[in-house]
């Protein structure tokens, strides 16, 4: 009998020890969630000053170079935000810039959206916090689409069209030849020179039905000169370069880039 009542008290201990266990691990993992949820609100407050000060930045510099478009979209990306406000290090930094244009040769070319992608991005607490001190990336680049239509407009040819064909440029356009009206085809080569500067160059042009004469072959090869432009895109912020356009199904893709630029405006 003894043996049974020594059982039973020892049982009975156990419960209140496992117990108090239980409740220190539940408050061990309500003390865990309620300092995540801390630093998860700490990382968005990081968050939200760091993207609010870097775009102000970079805004007041888009203004300063004069570009005309509307005012830059900016997005501050990486995680956790707070080591990389802490640090003055940020991974990345896109920006969007829509509606960029500009005077070119009496007439203005447009890109729809400039999309800027600014890596390893260095910016002190306290120039985000003062507005002084350089912003400054180490590559940036930037890719944006010019619409055949928008070529085809600066080009000025009544009737050319521009479309894209097995990856290259490809241009069809009436010529009227000896009385005659024929439809020129043909396709384009893109160059970009050492400066940034973009050649459209036709020199393979042919019609069909088009007789095979010095005439003929006078007023195709005049055609192919008039249409062979320098396409001048708009200038474009932070010290773009272009360097390489594609040809794509919705128009000309262009590609710019640049190193160590700073991203905002120094006194």
């Amino acid at each position: 009998m003894a043996d049974s009542y020594s059982a039973y008290d020892e049982t009975h201990r156990d419960r209140p020890r496992r117990r108090r266990g239980r409740k220190v691990l539940i408050t061990f993992i309500v003390l865990l969630v309620v300092l995540a949820g801390l630093l998860v609100v700490a990382d968005r407050v990081a968050a939200s000053f760091a993207e609010r000060a870097i775009a102000d930045q970079i805004r007041q510099e888009v203004a300063k170079q004069e570009i005309e478009s509307s005012p830059p979209e900016v997005t501050v990306g990486g995680f956790p935000f707070l080591t990389q406000v802490v640090a003055g290090r940020y991974e990345s930094i896109s920006i969007l810039v829509r509606d960029l244009r500009g005077p070119v040769q009496g007439r203005s070319l447009r890109v729809p959206e400039l999309t800027v992608d600014a890596r390893n991005v260095l910016a002190s607490i306290d120039t985000l916090r003062t507005g002084e001190g350089e912003v400054i990336a180490e590559t940036v680049e930037g890719t944006g689409t010019i619409s055949y239509d928008t070529v085809a407009d600066f080009i000025n040819q009544p009737g050319l069209t521009l479309r894209e064909e097995q990856g290259r440029l490809r241009v069809s356009a009436p010529l009227t030849v000896l009385g005659q009206e024929f439809t020129i085809n043909g396709a384009a080569e893109l160059t970009v020179d050492d400066e940034g500067r973009v050649f459209l160059g036709f020199d393979d042009l042919s019609a069909e039905g088009l007789p095979d004469n010095q005439v003929a072959r006078q007023a195709i090869n005049a055609y192919a000169q008039q249409i062979s432009v320098e396409l001048p895109v708009p200038e474009m912020p932070f010290a773009l370069q272009v360097r390489d356009v594609q040809t794509l199904p919705q128009g000309l893709a262009v590609t710019a880039t640049a190193r160590d630029v700073p991203l905002n405006s120094v006194a």
